[in-house]
């Protein structure tokens, strides 16, 4: 699903290539754990003892993230917000913890960002914007999110697809 090198081509799936082992990790405890609801990760997740998570994680970790294009016009927007966030919504600028170029903060457990599918990027806020995912840290991205409008979330996504 996510691609033999962790690249994965279908959009509604993350790219795993280059992610903090830390945080892949914590997500397959999720999905093991039946925190985070996906049906089919749910399943891949169930029979992973602690090691084997720490070896897909390890592995997918040293693999290179190829990025995929972006239409410069329609990330324009979310360039503003990933940069700046805003003001008047409250919603913070997502470089403050996922860094200027989506490099993430693997002490902190944030993830990287740069490179990932739009899609997945907005399928994402938008479960966190709902509740549906409930995997944030002191609910930090629920808050978040659920200050984004619809066009923030499409355009922030846009951009971080771009990102390298």
């Amino acid at each position: 699903c996510h691609g033999p090198d962790g690249n994965s081509v279908n959009p509604e799936w993350p790219n795993l290539a280059g992610q903090h082992p830390g945080y892949l990790v914590a997500q397959l405890q999720a999905f093991k754990g039946n925190v985070r609801k996906n049906p089919n990760m749910n399943a891949m997740a169930a029979p992973l003892s602690d090691q084997d998570m720490a070896d897909v994680a390890g592995y997918f970790a040293s693999q290179t993230l190829k990025v995929p294009s972006v239409d410069a016009e329609a990330a324009a927007a979310g360039a503003k917000l990933y940069r700046g966030g805003n003001a008047e919504s409250g919603v913070p600028a997502c470089m403050a913890c996922h860094g200027p170029n989506g490099a993430g903060n693997a002490a902190a457990n944030y993830p990287a960002l740069r490179g990932q599918h739009a899609k997945y990027t907005s399928l994402q806020l938008n479960a966190y914007k709902s509740g549906e995912r409930v995997t944030d840290q002191k609910e930090l991205m629920r808050s978040i999110a659920s200050r984004m409008t619809a066009a923030e979330i499409e355009a922030v996504a846009q951009f971080i697809q771009g990102l390298h």
